[in-house]
């Protein structure tokens, strides 16, 4: 009777525990910050911060921007074509007559709308599949290999020129069918991780645990592989988040992106600011392209370095000797410390 009460208070006690562990999570998102040193820490910061700022960027960009972004004029008049930076307009105007400055701020917001998207349809899609498919097995498992091998073996750029060009014709060309279309790219990568991952653990002897204790498949992969089988997925998610960036500048540049009239956007930009380039009219073609190489360097930065920081071999093969060393004094003074155990803290 003593033991059903201990247990019955410690289920009430529960909920009490909830506001500790939403406080973990924002523990966990700093871990990497606070474990990371040197070069691996100045990554880390610097892309995170011109990350945010890129974000801000977009969230503010109707109070940045001098214009919107398909304005060609203002109560003075029309925009010159391909006019010089003036105080009208401080980076100068396209061929079109559009603001540099202002179509350069808004695709920004076009940027981080499209990956945000295209991050997160590729997860929703690849990461359930993948648990599914290393869990389950058998023909299903095999189909969905061989259709992810399949789009797996096509180059990025071309599997998302093709499925542009497919939706374009039988749908759209907005926001949302171009985040799709990347989607496509990156959906195997995620599929493949995470399928590699959970083979490795559906073996593991809490799963063994969970099946003979009569715990259904769906509850197996949700509360036991889940959280086991998708640490690297953030590290994907942010470089895929980079390469996105470059793949909507390449569907632009080919006219297969977004409309002009639908939203601003560095590829369709630098790809009317080429014929600019021989005449001398150079910042219709260098605003967009700084865009570019700032948003793809400060993501790769985040994502090399959250690399750098989660991956056990990176991070033993980076770990300071004096640590090591120190470690193992401290341990020795307790006691006897063994070559594993020196190995093992140098691996934390």
């Amino acid at each position: 009777m003593t033991a059903t009460t201990t247990v019955t208070g410690s289920e009430d006690k529960a909920p009490v525990v909830q506001p500790p562990q939403r406080g973990n999570i924002f523990a966990k998102i700093a871990a990497p910050y606070r474990h990371s040193h040197g070069i691996q820490r100045f990554m880390l910061v610097s892309g995170t911060a011109v990350s945010i700022l890129l974000i801000l960027t977009a969230i503010f960009a109707p109070l940045i921007a001098p214009y919107s972004f398909d304005t060609y004029q203002d109560a003075a008049g029309r925009f010159p074509q391909q006019g010089e930076p003036t105080a009208r307009n401080h980076w100068g105007t396209t061929v079109q007559g559009f603001d540099v400055m202002s179509r350069t701020i808004y695709g920004a917001r076009t940027a981080v709308e499209v990956v945000i998207l295209a991050v997160v349809f590729s997860i929703a899609i690849g990461v359930p599949l993948g648990l599914i498919s290393g869990y389950i097995g058998g023909w299903l498992d095999r189909i969905l290999v061989l259709i992810m091998d399949a789009l797996f073996a096509f180059p990025y750029l071309l599997l998302a020129i093709v499925a542009a060009f497919l939706l374009k014709n039988t749908i759209d060309s907005g926001i949302v069918v171009t985040a799709i279309a990347i989607t496509v790219v990156y959906v195997p990568q995620y599929f493949r991780v995470v399928r590699a991952s959970t083979l490795s653990a559906r073996e593991s002897t809490y799963i063994e645990a969970a099946r003979a204790m009569g715990a259904r498949p769906s509850v197996i992969i949700r509360k036991y592989l889940f959280g086991n089988v998708v640490q690297s997925v953030p590290v994907i998610a942010t470089l895929n988040a980079a390469d996105a960036i470059l793949t909507l500048a390449g569907l632009g540049f080919l006219g297969l992106g977004i409309q002009p009239t639908q939203a601003a956007e560095w590829g369709y930009d630098l790809q009317r600011a080429v014929a600019d380039a021989g005449a001398g009219i150079w910042w219709t073609a260098l605003y967009p392209g700084l865009g570019i190489v700032i948003a793809v360097t400060a993501l790769t930065l985040v994502g090399e370095g959250l690399n750098d920081v989660l991956n056990p071999t990176l991070r033993r093969r980076n770990v300071k000797r004096p640590d090591v060393q120190r470690r193992a004094i401290g341990s020795s003074a307790v006691g006897p410390a063994t070559a594993p155990d020196v190995e093992e803290e140098a691996g934390r």
